[in-house]
């Protein structure tokens, strides 16, 4: 990790930001999406990937495989940030783990061929996951997550709101 771009893109964890009530409840969501995800794929989402068109399967699966990365990066910052807020690793130990954590995970562009085609519940997972990496980037870099809600399905305008404040950094 030498040049600035790969840093840049390295974790840099916020101890004091990370025993708050803001962590555990970003713990909690982040857990509960990687829960939600896999049971997802392994079950309806499977069924609703068979259904797709040529195009629409191979992006489907690509999406998974970026979704499934995104979702296990998360899970390690997570889990490293646990373990150091309860002692369990000292702050050396999750310094030269969490190089290997990269939180850029991408989504394809929605405007790409058959991306209007992909499963609803699917792309809701995708966009889930893309906020969840947001708060944690943000939380990251030493900023207060609780200024930005966390997703609920019962209000996808406020949801729309949230991901531009996100994207753009307003509040």
């Amino acid at each position: 990790m030498n040049n600035n771009a790969d840093h840049k893109n390295t974790i840099q964890f916020s101890s004091r930001k990370a025993a708050s009530p803001a962590f555990t409840k970003l713990y909690s969501e982040g857990m509960a999406l990687v829960e939600e995800t896999a049971a997802y794929l392994e079950t309806e989402g499977r069924e609703e990937a068979k259904k797709l068109s040529r195009v629409a399967a191979t992006l489907y699966a690509a999406e998974s495989m970026r979704l499934t990365t995104r979702l296990m990066q998360l899970a390690s910052w997570l889990l490293l940030q646990r373990a150091l807020n309860s002692g369990e690793m000292s702050e050396d130990q999750v310094r030269s783990e969490k190089d290997k954590i990269r939180l850029d995970t991408n989504s394809s562009n929605k405007d790409v061929t058959a991306w209007n085609e992909l499963p609803e519940k699917f792309t809701d997972l995708v966009r889930r996951s893309l906020r969840l990496q947001a708060r944690v980037r943000t939380m990251d870099d030493g900023k207060d997550v609780s200024e930005y809600p966390s997703y609920s399905q019962d209000n996808p305008v406020l949801n729309q709101v949230n991901l531009l404040k996100t994207a753009f950094g307003s509040n």
